[in-house]
């Protein structure tokens, strides 16, 4: 497949968390029953401690009577109070008003599992959230959002005809996503141009990470489109191939663009292909507690220049990756538009009944302690994509990603 080609399908839909994923297996699992009885004869006052303004008293007797409320006198009774409690876990993470802390019922927390998995059924583009906007990051190479011209930055503002003001993402994935060869309707928004419409029937989306082409003159170029489950095989898989296959490498480009990021630890196994030692990245919690991942093993490519290729759909892990090359002077230049601006990381916990919550627990800095949360990382050489380059298949930030790769290697 040509760059060329491949530059049109940066802009899609799949929704893939941009986070470490912790499994839980311990305790907070509640039998309904049990729950329902032992929580109504005593409702608990938690005691809340905010050392600003002091304790706080939290009466959670109105919540049960709302609870009662609702059960014993809503027109509509009876309910399913595992609905209800999920509803109320749902409304609970919103209310924190940060878009990536969320609570996912067991049929949501699969659906997004399987994207880090690397192969679900859906429309293919990751979805995020910009000034409280559901916006499309980045699409997914070859998918069926793709094939009908959704770009990143697109806006999102109904989904099947239903507004999206106050959506969460995880709600937009459950109502985007669905069965193979049904159709979901989009009213997408781009730039100041009018609202329009994108039927887009869903299909089977494997979304392979890794790939390569020789671009002449010694320089290799490298497509890391996601940080997946299999991305530290694909990457491995593709190094070797690449090695075997340009005996006169001279010069490397990584093109990050729409890249969503995806586990954490990826981008670690991946920068430590081309810096030698040190910090990749520094995570610090909301107590001050730090913690660095570090260098991991015996890189193949620690000779070879490097020019990385970034833009708007580049977020969390591929952001990583770029500061970490850029702090140790690996990157020659990063070349393209500013990226996502991704910060945080988030904590994913899995529930027994298949449920899970996932919670912003950190941030993450650069190894120079660059935090670039809402900010995005701007490139050396910024480098604008038009509509005129997408209707005549031009690539011009990989034609710059190849002239300054070249210019480094005379």
């Amino acid at each position: 497949m040509s760059a060329l080609k491949t530059l049109q399908k940066f802009y899609t839909v799949l929704f893939v968390l941009l986070l470490s994923v912790g499994l839980f297996t311990g305790g907070y699992y509640f039998g309904k029953r049990g729950f329902d009885i032992e929580y109504k004869k005593n409702p608990p006052v938690v005691r809340v401690v905010n050392k600003e303004t002091g304790p706080q008293d939290v009466d959670f007797s109105e919540f049960w009577e709302v609870w009662d409320l609702i059960n014993k006198e809503h027109i509509d009774r009876p309910f399913d109070p595992l609905k209800l409690m999920y509803g109320a876990l749902k409304g609970l993470t919103s209310a924190v008003g940060d878009p990536y802390t969320s609570f996912l019922p067991p049929a949501e927390n699969e659906s997004l599992g399987s994207s880090l998995n690397g192969e679900y059924e859906g429309i293919g583009a990751e979805l995020g959230m910009k000034d409280n906007q559901l916006i499309i990051v980045a699409p997914l190479d070859g998918s069926p959002a793709q094939k009908l011209g959704v770009r990143s930055g697109d806006a999102i503002m109904k989904i099947n005809g239903e507004d999206t003001a106050g959506i969460s993402i995880t709600e937009a994935v459950g109502k985007i996503r669905g069965p193979k060869g049904q159709g979901v309707t989009l009213t997408l928004k781009r730039g100041e141009g009018s609202d329009f419409n994108l039927t887009i029937i869903r299909d089977k989306i494997v979304i392979k990470s890794v790939s390569w082409e020789d671009k002449g003159d010694g320089v290799a170029y490298i497509r890391l489109s996601r940080f997946g489950e299999k991305t530290p095989q694909e990457w491995n898989e593709a190094v070797s191939d690449m090695l075997s296959k340009m005996p006169n490498l001279k010069s490397i480009i990584l093109d990050l663009r729409g890249n969503p990021g995806g586990f954490l630890t990826g981008s670690v196994y991946v920068a430590s292909e081309f810096i030698e030692k040190g910090v990749v990245v520094k995570q610090v919690t909301a107590s001050g507690a730090a913690t660095n991942l570090d260098v991991e093993r015996r890189g193949k490519l620690l000779k070879y220049p490097v020019v990385v290729l970034i833009d708007q759909g580049s977020a969390s892990a591929s952001e990583i990756l770029t500061l970490a090359l850029k702090d140790y002077d690996r990157a020659e230049a990063v070349v393209g538009a500013k990226s996502f601006g991704k910060g945080t990381v988030q904590d994913a916990r899995d529930f027994k009944d298949g449920s899970g919550v996932h919670v912003t627990v950190a941030k993450w800095l650069s190894p120079k302690g660059i935090w670039i949360h809402k900010a995005g990382i701007t490139p050396d050489y910024v480098v604008d994509i038009t509509e005129e380059d997408v209707k005549n298949f031009r690539d011009p930030q990989l034609e710059k990603a190849i002239e300054v790769a070249k210019e480094q290697v005379k």
